[in-house]
């Protein structure tokens, strides 16, 4: 019994320090095994990684929820600008403020995320009383500027060729992209309109890259 009262006082001590404790148990008049720091450890850790692990999948699901989430706000506001771009010519439309013939509504240049890789937008319009639709093509000149040497080489269209075609009555818009070799530098970007079966261009503009 002394001996166990030993053992009891000590136990608290031995719990602390997580080295092997036993306690007195009266009704079996015996040392009862209470505590296993080996166990507690193992267990411990098994408690931590599974925590840790599921934060990580936690936080690798909040992750791909914002890039998912990001890419639907950029898809927003690409649509976005569209639709404001076709309020603002239907407006034009209505207020009747549309010259007869063919004009330039609009005409961006933009840098994407991707290096060398540029975005371009036209939108053209044609006014007047019941035009008839508007047959031709579109020639684009792109100003370089490669190892402080400026040139200017033309754009061509999927087919490998420098005509775009077009068609339309009323409106017409064009979204495409390009790319440059590195370390190129693009300064403007020229638009040229040609009626069907006429050499000469009936409108040009140049636009800028913006941000």
């Amino acid at each position: 019994m002394y001996e166990a009262g030993k053992r009891s006082a000590n136990t608290q001590h031995d719990l602390t320090d997580e080295k092997l404790a036993y306690v007195y148990d009266p009704g079996s008049e015996k040392l009862a095994y209470i505590y296993d720091p080996g166990t507690c450890r193992q267990t411990k850790k098994q408690k931590l990684c599974t925590q840790m692990g599921d934060l990580t999948h936690q936080l690798q699901i909040s992750d791909i929820a914002n890039e998912n989430l990001a890419k639907q706000i950029k898809l927003l506001t690409n649509e976005n600008d569209r639709l404001k771009e076709k309020l603002i010519f239907f407006q034009h439309l209505m207020a009747g403020n549309t010259k007869s013939g063919i004009s330039i509504h609009q005409f961006s240049l933009k840098e994407t995320e991707i290096p060398g890789q540029y975005r371009y937008a036209l939108t053209l319009i044609q006014g007047g009383e019941r035009p008839s639709d508007f047959k031709g093509n579109l020639r684009f000149q792109v100003k370089l500027l490669q190892d402080d040497q400026s040139k200017t080489i033309p754009l061509t269209s999927k087919e490998a060729k420098q005509d775009f075609p077009i068609n339309f009555k009323f409106l017409h818009r064009l979204e495409e992209s390009f790319k440059v070799p590195p370390h190129t530098h693009v300064e403007s970007l020229q638009v040229q309109i040609y009626e069907h079966n006429n050499s000469k261009a009936i409108l040009t503009q140049t636009t800028q890259p913006s941000l």
